[in-house]
């Protein structure tokens, strides 16, 4: 016992690469849960409790941006929980992927949550905002680094407890209703999940993900080819609903205009997209016995995704329901590249996800200004947004021309990636969607940008909510520093396409995850 306690005194000291790799895969998932359980004892006092959030969601972003670092530099990290070898522990790992979309989640934390400190109200924060905001995305981030199926779905569970909580807080009859719609289905995906689990375990007897690879890497060993394809599409329906694809995403546009409005936005940027990591984790790394049925069954579904999703937001004229239809859709471009599948192609997906899920938190910020000030989303309620808030346009402007993908802002960059990796490969009528389904979006923007913003204001709507006291700076600085990562990285295209580039060839070649992981073959 005593050996055992002199080793883990001086571990830092005879490792300090390995002890540093080990902090640096833990802190993303630490921070969000000490904040978490700070935020709660501290309860009754509101005012610390608002400090203490804000203080963990940049420290957050800061430990995420200090990880991608790290990974860019010195390749796929690993770690060991409790010092137990793959594939028997628990196991953290960071590749090019994860780790940008650790930061992704730091970035939208600390954007959201300084929204948070003007838009939500003290009852919510009394009830546990905070808290549940910050476990929330200590689940996020957790799903993220897991290098293992079960843990996987372990955090996805983090996800939907406090998610479900975050969109039913307050009590509201609209609330609730998209609560349970919510749930619901997400319950579902859970079951399925969990079945396809226990599945998978019968047959290869580990759900390390690395392990998982390494014992299917040679498609001949595999003894149950039609059972692997079964298993595939388990999965496929599993994270395909919690990423809202085609044909299951109708719990989203019925839910997450429902809850307010920094909690839409955290929903918009991170949740459904933990979906697509998913689904891009597993079908680059795990099921690739059937590249020929499962991909171009991936394809089809993000077209359709994309369809189906941009249809229902042209239709729309709620501001918040207009947005949630077009998260639907753009979960269609990510699909696109998993279901090309070629470096370039999850390089253009790996780009696409992170300006998406900032543009369209962004979008959903703008929204909240608009209802606070008029006390309502209906679009043909609203106007002369142009003439009364010049700053709030301009930001409106910037996210929606980047959705829509209008150069030099990052949407173009990330569509030109996807659509070049179509005609590269020959995927015309993937390629033909895309950029019908681009002309729609620049089409729902406009309607917004006109309903909105550029007509004069409905005599109905000439009494204003105002925004309760609070400068109207502070409502707009999130929605600026949002903004602000749309110009840059369509500014700076060419490095982050590059560095997304190499994730998508990291995702190409599941050797070099197993190697990190295992150290080897097993």
């Amino acid at each position: 016992m005593t050996s055992i306690r002199c080793r883990a005194q001086t571990f830092e000291a005879e490792h300090p690469e390995e002890f540093l790799m080990n902090v640096l895969l833990i802190l993303p998932i630490l921070i969000p849960m000490l904040t978490a359980v700070l935020a709660l004892l501290l309860q009754k006092s509101r005012s610390t409790q608002r400090a203490v959030s804000s203080i963990g969601a940049w420290t957050l972003f800061a430990a995420a941006a200090w990880l991608v670092v790290d990974v860019w530099r010195n390749g796929i990290q690993a770690a060991q929980m409790g010092n137990w070898p793959a594939p028997y522990g628990i196991t953290l790992v960071a590749d090019l992927f994860s780790a940008v979309m650790v930061l992704l989640a730091g970035i939208i934390a600390a954007a959201v949550g300084m929204y948070s400190l003007v838009s939500v109200d003290a009852q919510r924060e009394e009830f546990g905002y905070h808290s549940l905001y910050h476990f929330l995305l200590m689940g996020v981030c957790g799903a993220f680094l897991t290098g293992d199926l079960f843990n996987l779905y372990v955090w996805f569970e983090v996800m939907l407890m406090a998610s479900f909580v975050l969109m039913a807080l307050g009590g509201e009859r609209g609330q609730m209703e998209g609560a349970i719609k919510y749930v619901t289905l997400n319950l579902i995906s859970s079951a399925l999940f969990l079945s396809a689990l226990g599945l998978l375990y019968a047959i290869a007897g580990t759900l390390n993900m690395a392990d998982l690879a390494y014992k299917f890497s040679d498609v001949s060993a595999s003894q149950h080819p039609g059972l692997m394809t079964t298993l595939a599409i388990l999965f496929m329906l599993a994270f395909g609903i919690k990423a809202a694809v085609f044909p299951l995403f109708f719990w989203l546009p019925a839910s997450y205009h429902t809850p307010p409005v920094a909690v839409s936005a955290l929903f918009a940027g991170l949740l459904t997209k933990v979906g697509v990591y998913a689904l891009i984790r597993v079908f680059t790394l795990i099921f690739l016995q059937d590249v020929g049925y499962t991909h171009s069954l991936i394809l089809v579904i993000a077209g359709l995704t994309m369809v189906s999703g941009v249809l229902g937001a042209v239709a729309q004229y709620d501001f918040r329901r207009l947005l949630s239809f077009h998260i639907i859709s753009q979960i269609g471009y990510a699909l696109m590249g998993l279901g090309i599948f070629t470096a370039s192609a999850l390089g253009g997906a790996v780009f696409f996800i992170f300006h998406v899920s900032i543009a369209k938190a962004s979008l959903f910020l703008v929204s909240g200004v608009a209802q606070r000030l008029y006390r309502t989303c209906d679009l043909k309620r609203l106007g002369g947004l142009y003439q009364t808030q010049p700053m709030l346009a301009a930001l409106f402007l910037v996210s929606a021309m980047s959705l829509a993908g209008i150069p030099p802002f990052s949407g173009f960059f990330a569509k030109l990636g996807l659509v070049k990796a179509g005609l590269d490969t020959g995927q015309h009528v993937i390629v033909a969607v895309a950029l019908g389904v681009s002309l729609l979006t620049l089409f729902s923007m406009l309607k917004i940008w006109g309903e909105a913003f550029w007509k004069p204001i409905p005599d109905q709507s000439g009494t204003t909510g105002g925004l309760s006291g609070v400068r109207l700076s502070n409502w707009l600085f999130p929605i600026a520093i949002l903004s602000a990562i749309s110009v840059v990285l369509g500014l700076g295209a060419g490095p982050a396409f590059n560095f997304a580039l190499q994730a998508g060839e990291q995702l190409m070649d599941p050797s070099l995850y197993i190697q990190a992981v295992l150290g080897g073959a097993p």
